[in-house]
């Protein structure tokens, strides 16, 4: 009855150790093929990295106590030392991955005590590289202290202490959990740590125990010691935990390697049982042949899986495909660009993502630029033209072919959706326009009904006054009464002539001599200037510059924003005009030392109507814009400029090329 029990307490030890072995090792590579490492994911590979030497050392010495009955000195020693290598840094990374995964996935931020004691973990472990070393070069240095040593920092002490903290953090998770598969997992984490933790206390109590009851001691602890890590891989296939299971080609491939590992494993265990029979080879040939046989049963277990994985794939790229069309009826290309690069990077679970349309070539490749890994460039084509770029990296050390395959799939749908969204926009901007032309037109029809039933009247009425103002036996009190009639009939025809400018369209389209139109313009306003005491400052160069516009609308936008420039400046000042050629384009900039405009005027400014003249009108700047947009050009305004004063009006106006001469 001993003997079996020794027999079964060994084998489940055997099956522990291989069990724990291979289900770290396939952690390892699934952290490994993670798109985005984080601290947390490197700290975590080092601690399964730990816990996988330590079971691949008590699986050699297991294997070698059934190879060769007694373990050879330097088999022994390998075991030793893969076991110790393991416990080594055990505690502090069991520590200082709890706490990363407080901060990094539940959000908590670290308190500086366990900062502190994050430093001292490690400073044991290392203090624990000391002491061995002291050991190793005088064994009796330490005397009577080498067992206490021996158990708090070493060996068995490692998973003592180790497993103690683990329990005790994976309880505060437990209470206050973010998730039910968080909750569920630290419940088996909590499980087994904590047992560890009991049957190592107990094992180092001064109480005598059998043979058998250490047997089943180490069994024990052999088995619940792989328990975190089965969870963690059932966890993060059936509920995506920290994102490792959407790898799930890569764990399709590592199951697929586990299992032909064992399948290997047991071909040279029952080859050496039978070897007394048949020859190895000949077991082992059979045992390979038979699979033969197996491959059609695999395949209906393994094909409807494989299906439902495609169908369940296929589906999240048609619903992102959707998503991105239904974006892409909003006729925004810069839009459409921003949400598939968004979309993209956190469905696939990349690090970055760049669409570019049409390519840049000066643009640094993703692969390799700020802490990126591997990554993948698949053009955008067109009636068998490249018309654009999709890169994608990973911060992992490469992208999986189910990832890459997607990605292909979603470049060949985007560019439909790029020439479905440019041709939104365009029908958008005409109906816009249309819209706006109407709105126009019917503006114009009213300022002219305004001017031609007001402006009649007005003259004859100025007429009157100024008849009676040369009148010279008027009476003083009348006559300024009547010469503030008259100024005030100027100032209404000069309101119903800029709403009659800013309702009618310009004509655009000649061949304009930019730089002596501007200095027509500035020496017109010269006297003002003067007046005002602004400096008045223009800048041109050397040769004429020609523009595609109307004179009298390019002489409008320099009048209204001179105008405004001198009127900005409250005493004294500058103003600067400058023109400068600018490839294709022809910049013009007029700027002044006034106050400044603020950022929330400098949103309206461009409105019609709105002023913050007492007097004003609210059309100059208005003026400018539909003008400046008639003649296919941009306006920007900058406040302030220098010193938080000034203000600088830019304006880009298309040059005449050959055909405009």
């Amino acid at each position: 009855m001993t003997v079996e029990s020794v027999a079964v307490l060994f084998n489940i030890r055997l099956i522990g150790f291989t069990a724990g072995t291979l289900v770290y090792l396939f952690i390892l590579a699934l952290i490994l093929g993670h798109r985005r490492p984080r601290l947390f994911e490197r700290l975590l590979f080092f601690l399964v990295l730990s816990l996988f030497l330590t079971y691949a050392g008590g699986l050699l010495e297991t294997n070698a106590q059934i190879q060769y009955g007694s373990i050879p000195a330097a088999t022994e020693i390998l075991c030793r030392v893969l076991a110790a290598l393991g416990g080594l840094f055990l505690v502090p990374l069991v520590w200082q991955t709890h706490l990363e995964y407080s901060r990094q996935v539940r959000g908590i931020k670290p308190t500086r005590w366990r900062s502190t004691a994050t430093l001292l973990w490690y400073f044991l472990s290392v203090f624990q590289i000391g002491l061995g070393v002291l050991a190793i070069l005088n064994p009796g240095a330490l005397g009577w202290k080498a067992t206490f040593v021996q158990f708090l920092f070493g060996g068995h002490g490692n998973l003592w202490l180790g497993s103690f903290i683990c329990a005790v953090l994976q309880a505060g998770i437990f209470r206050r959990p973010t998730s039910q598969t968080e909750r569920h997992l630290s419940a088996w984490i909590l499980f087994a740590s904590a047992s560890v933790f009991v049957l190592l206390a107990l094992d180092h109590l001064p109480v005598t125990m059998t043979a058998l009851q250490v047997d089943a001691t180490s069994a024990s602890l052999v088995v619940l010691g792989a328990i975190p890590g089965f969870a963690l891989v059932y966890y993060a296939r059936r509920h995506d935990f920290l994102e490792f299971g959407a790898q799930r080609n890569l764990v399709y491939a590592l199951t697929a390697m586990i299992v032909a590992l064992l399948y290997f494993a047991l071909v040279r265990r029952v080859s050496g049982w039978f070897e007394p029979v048949l020859p190895p080879e000949a077991t082992a040939s059979i045992l390979i042949f038979v699979l033969i046989f197996l491959f059609e049963p695999l395949e209906r277990v393994i094909g409807p899986a494989l299906h439902r994985r495609f169908h369940e794939r296929f589906g999240r790229l048609q619903q992102l495909t959707g998503e991105l069309q239904e974006t892409a009826r909003h006729g925004d290309v810069a839009r459409l660009i921003s949400v598939a690069e968004d979309r993209i990077r956190v469905e696939f679970g990349l690090a970055a993502v760049r669409i570019s349309i049409p390519r840049d070539t000066s643009q640094k490749p993703l692969e390799g630029a700020g802490g990126l890994g591997h990554a993948v460039q698949v053009p955008l084509m067109k009636d068998s033209k490249e018309i654009g770029l999709l890169e994608a990296a990973s911060t992992g050390s490469y992208l999986t072919g189910e990832t890459s395959a997607a990605l292909e799939f979603l470049a060949e749908q985007l560019t439909p959706m790029m020439d479905l969204c440019r041709l939104i926009e365009e029908k958008l901007r005409l109906e816009r326009e249309l819209a706006e032309r109407e709105r126009m037109a019917q503006l114009g029809q009213m300022a002219a009904s305004v001017s031609h039933n007001l402006r009649n009247p007005l003259s004859s009425m100025k007429t009157v006054l100024q008849v009676q103002l040369e009148n010279p036996g008027l009476p003083l009190d009348v006559r300024r009464d009547c010469a503030l009639v008259v100024e005030q009939i100027d100032r209404m025809s000069a309101k119903l002539t800029q709403l009659l400018r800013y309702a009618k369209p310009s004509m655009n389209g000649e061949r304009v001599a930019a730089v002596n139109l501007a200095k027509q313009t500035a020496a017109l306003f010269g006297r003002d200037a003067e007046r005002r005491n602004v400096r008045l400052e223009f800048e041109y160069p050397a040769g004429e510059v020609s523009v595609l516009a109307s004179e009298d609308a390019l002489s409008e936008v320099l009048s209204n924003l001179i105008v405004n420039a001198i009127e900005a400046q409250p005493e004294g000042g500058r103003v600067r005009v400058s023109l400068t050629p600018n490839g294709d384009r022809l910049d013009v900039v007029v700027e002044d030392d006034g106050p400044g405009i603020s950022p929330e005027l400098r949103a309206k400014i461009f409105q019609p109507y709105f002023t913050t003249k007492t007097s004003g009108t609210g059309l100059g700047l208005s003026i400018v814009a539909r003008r400046v947009d008639e003649m296919n050009g941009t306006v920007a305004c900058e406040s302030p400029v220098r010193n938080g004063k000034g203000t600088r009006f830019r304006l880009s106006l298309p040059l005449a090329g050959e055909k405009g001469r």
